[in-house]
């Protein structure tokens, strides 16, 4: 039986390209194995979103060829391979697949023609019919799945490569998303997650037209899904609408990552962002007034070409007025083809590495009292596993939280026993600035 090794670089949705690559290779009569080691086929699903994971790519790619690679069939899938092309076969002669997220429902073609001999097999096409049609999926985790619901982006955010590696928008008809939750929930599953790189842009390409927030109300009525996550929201996107529906429902998570960028308008306007802090503000507010208590995350990028200290200043400001319960903090980095690279000012490495640490110890600071405060209540955990090292639960609360807990009458996984993929009350005894611990009530 021929095998294959398949290593993930980034976002959600390259882990669930990366469950449409291994599905249909197994049902394309490949068996997949554990290490590259082992493997005929060694893919690499990559993200471009910075140059640092474009760059490790590469270096595993060198790296392991030198070492273990004899023999072998390489292949460079997702972001850097729609990014770089062809281009790829001239930086690392031993690849021979190539190819964007929008191909994969071509890939056993592709493999015909690598078992052919062929050296150089590309699939680079962003054909907006078929970019959904990769009707084998392997779920590795048996109680939470992931749905794409829209890919691409119509944004032109001036330091984003997204465009250029995942195409325009195109949304899926809202049958086929829901055909897919319900025979989710008919297996089994009990949580999902809305994927898009702008979520909240969906919209309905059926006559039935539904935008985001009817999506969502319906995903949260399909009988056995007990939660319902999305991301990553748009703020220019962002309507009151989904607040109202995320109120309407327990089963849709209180939580919502809206990254902001930047706390200063003026860095938001050479972003390219379309909102102001203002407007972006207002959509906190809806959170903030909200009937229950949403967990409000985010994207923060420090050194922009032309941030300022006061710009910056601007965004530990936000951090203060928001009170955010995470966030993810990144150096800017120059991406090929975007709209920045022409600007001017552009930051020093040192520059960048100061703001970030600063804004990272500030919102540490924040994460602290803010999950402090949830020491002596009881929250919900969805089990993911165990953790042998500190003899807990390892739980998710429907505000993405951290949950890690003792249960007095499960001390550990037993032959045959586990609490994942259950609910479980806990009472929250200790906070750091990442988790939560506790014990279970009863």
């Amino acid at each position: 039986m021929r095998t294959f090794y398949i290593e993930t670089f980034g976002c959600q949705m390259n882990a669930h390209d990366s469950e449409k690559v291994i599905g249909t290779l197994m049902a394309e009569g490949y068996s997949q194995v554990e290490t590259p080691e082992q493997a005929d086929l060694v893919l690499y699903n990559t993200c471009s979103i910075r140059d640092k994971a474009e760059q490790k790519v590469f270096h595993r790619l060198q790296q392991f060829k030198k070492d273990h690679g004899r023999g072998k069939i390489f292949g460079v899938l997702g972001c850097v391979a729609q990014q770089e092309g062809e281009r790829i076969f001239e930086r690392a002669p031993f690849v021979s697949l190539v190819a964007g997220s929008a191909s994969y429902s071509k890939l056993p073609e592709m493999l015909v023609q690598l078992e052919a001999g062929n050296r150089h097999v590309t699939g680079l096409s962003l054909d907006t019919e078929e970019a959904f049609d990769t009707p084998f999926t392997r779920r590795d985790n048996p109680h939470r799945a992931y749905i794409t619901i829209i890919e691409g982006c119509d944004k032109s955010c001036a330091y984003c490569v997204v465009p250029f590696t995942r195409g325009p928008e195109r949304s899926r008809t809202s049958e086929s998303v829901l055909k897919e939750a319900r025979e989710l929930a008919r297996v089994g599953y009990k949580e999902i997650q809305l994927l898009g790189q702008n979520v909240n842009s969906y919209r309905d390409p059926s006559p039935a037209g539904w935008d985001f927030a009817r999506m969502l109300r319906a995903v949260g009525e399909v009988d056995g899904i007990r939660r319902v996550r999305f991301t990553t929201s748009h703020p220019r996107d962002f309507v009151k609408d989904i607040v109202d529906a995320i109120d309407e429902n327990p089963a849709l998570c209180n939580h919502v990552h809206l990254p902001v960028q930047s706390g200063s308008t003026k860095v938001l306007d050479r972003m390219q962002r379309l909102y102001s802090r203002d407007d972006y503000m207002r959509r906190i507010d809806w959170m903030k007034t909200a009937r229950r208590n949403i967990s409000i995350t985010t994207d923060i990028i420090v050194g922009f070409p032309g941030e300022t200290e006061a710009d910056f200043e601007q965004t530990l400001d936000l951090l203060n007025e928001v009170q955010y319960d995470s966030l993810f903090g990144f150096k800017y980095s120059r991406r090929p083809n975007t709209h920045a690279l022409a600007l001017e000012d552009h930051i020093a490495e040192e520059e960048k590495s100061r703001r970030l640490a600063i804004l990272q110890e500030h919102q540490r600071t924040i994460q602290i009292r803010r999950n402090s405060e949830l020491v002596g209540t009881v929250e919900e955990a969805f089990v993911e596993g165990y953790n042998h090292a500190t003899g807990q639960w390892i739980g998710r609360t429907t505000q993405n939280r951290t949950l890690n807990f003792i249960h007095p009458e499960h001390a550990g996984p037993k032959e045959g026993e586990t609490l994942a993929g259950g609910y479980w009350n806990v009472r929250v005894t200790r906070a750091g600035p990442n988790s939560l611990a506790g014990e279970a009530v009863s």
